[in-house]
C-alpha cells in the first residue's frame, strides 16, 4: 500500500511540476521573464505546489477511492498556474499559444521518455533488487499514463485550460475575445463537466469519453513508439 501510494505521489508531482515548469521555461524563451523572475521557472515540486488542487483535492480522492475501492481509478487536481504576462512576449499572439503548448508538449515527452526508462529498469534485471525494480516500472507506467491524461485533458478547448488558450491564439479576433472571456467560468465549468454532467445527463461521461477516445489511444501509440508493443 505504501510503495502504490509513494509511486502514485512520485509519478503525480513529476507530471505536474515539469508541466508548469515548461510554461515558465517557455516564456522567458520567448521574452516573458515574468515566472523567471518570482522563481517559478523551477524543479522544485513546493514552488508550484496549490494547497487546495495540488494537496486537498488529490488527497481526499486518494484517500476516499483506497478506502471504498481498494485502488486508484482516477485522480483530480492542479498546481498553482505559472505567471505569464502575455505582453512582454515578443509575439504575443503566437507567443501565448506555443507558452500554452508548452505543458501538455512536456507530458508527452516524459510519456516516452518513461516507456524507455522502463527498458532500463527492465534490462537491469538481476542488478536491482526485485522490489526495487518493481516499484520503478510501476511508476514508470503511472508516469506514462498521467503525463498522457494531464496533457490530453489540459488540451481541452476551455480557457484557462492550454487547450483554451492555444485556441484564442488561433481563432480570429472577435472569436478569439468570446472565447477568452470564458476564463471567468472556465474551472466551474471543468468540474461541472467532470461531477456534474454524468450524474445530470446518465450515461453521459465527458472525461470517460476523453480517456476512451484520446488518452488511451494516445497511450497505445505512445506505448508502441517506446518499443512496448502498443499495450495499455
Amino acid at each position: 500500500m505504501i510503495g502504490e501510494i509513494a509511486a502514485i505521489a512520485v509519478a503525480a508531482i513529476l507530471a505536474i511540476t515539469l508541466h508548469e515548469a515548461a510554461h515558465g521555461f517557455a516564456a522567458r524563451a520567448l521574452g516573458d521573464d515574468t515566472a523567471w523572475r518570482l522563481g517559478r521557472v523551477s524543479l522544485n515540486p513546493l514552488r508550484h505546489v496549490d494547497p487546495v488542487g495540488t494537496l486537498l483535492v488529490p488527497g481526499l480522492l486518494l484517500v476516499t477511492q483506497l478506502a471504498t475501492l481498494g485502488r486508484v481509478e482516477a485522480m483530480f487536481g492542479w498546481a498553482k498556474p505559472v505567471p505569464v504576462d502575455i505582453w512582454r512576449l515578443r509575439d504575443p499572439r503566437w507567443g501565448m499559444v506555443l507558452v500554452a503548448a508548452a505543458g501538455p508538449g512536456i507530458n508527452f515527452a516524459l510519456a516516452f521518455g518513461f516507456g524507455l526508462f522502463a527498458h532500463v529498469v527492465t534490462a537491469a534485471d538481476g542488478v536491482l533488487p526485485l522490489v526495487a525494480a518493481d516499484w520503478l516500472l510501476r511508476m514508470a507506467a503511472l508516469s506514462m499514463l498521467y503525463n498522457v491524461i494531464l496533457a490530453c485533458f489540459n488540451l481541452l478547448p476551455i480557457p484557462p485550460l492550454d487547450g483554451g488558450r492555444i485556441l484564442v491564439g488561433l481563432l480570429p479576433a472577435p472569436a478569439a475575445r468570446a472565447v477568452a472571456g470564458l476564463e471567468r467560468f472556465g474551472l466551474l465549468i471543468v468540474l461541472g463537466l467532470i461531477f456534474l454532467v454524468p450524474y445530470a445527463i446518465p450515461g453521459f461521461d465527458p472525461l470517460g469519453i476523453l480517456m476512451r477516445e484520446v488518452a488511451f489511444p494516445v497511450l497505445r501509440v505512445i506505448f508502441t513508439l517506446s518499443g512496448h508493443g502498443g499495450a495499455v
